[in-house]
């Protein structure tokens, strides 16, 4: 398994200039969140164009499908609904078509705020959209992340 850098991924999904936002733990982590994150999940724009340069970035990254790594994801795996779940040369990402109940890209664009990583500025869900996402999917990794998410939150508003 390849080391996870989740900065390294997102500074070649932006260098690429890939229309995402990041959700998931990382998303939580970049808001202060102490929470674990193994792998990268963001929610990508599926118009042709975007789908162009994300499989350029995912070629850059080396990226397969987790299930079968004998293969590189295409446009079509790119275009179609649901989760693309991949190992790249710096850990794992998981593209989103769409989260919670089908919410796409567009649909949570306006959920966003843009934050500096490194040198470069990514989209990232805002932790209440982050909070009512998770309560929606109610996983048991969502419901076990949810007191932190919640708590930050608290903490965030209370610094203001």
């Amino acid at each position: 398994m390849p080391r996870f850098d989740y900065r390294e991924i997102l500074r070649t999904l932006a260098q690429h200039e890939v229309e995402f936002l990041v959700a998931g733990s990382v998303s939580a982590l970049l808001q202060g969140a102490s929470v674990p994150g193994w792998d990268l999940a963001v929610v990508y724009r599926r118009d042709a164009s975007n789908i162009d340069r994300v499989l350029a970035a995912l070629q850059n990254l080396e990226a397969r499908l987790r299930m079968r790594p004998d293969l590189s994801p295409d446009v079509a795996h790119l275009r179609a609904p649901g989760d693309k779940l991949l190992i790249t040369n710096l850990g794992a990402l998981d593209l989103l078509a769409n989260v919670g109940r089908q919410r796409t890209f567009e649909d949570l664009i306006g959920h966003t705020f843009e934050i500096k990583v490194g040198e470069f500025r990514v989209r990232v869900l805002q932790l209440e959209k982050l909070i009512a996402l998770k309560e929606e999917t109610g996983t048991e990794l969502d419901l076990a992340m949810l007191p932190i998410l919640r708590r930050t939150l608290e903490e965030k508003r209370r610094l203001k």
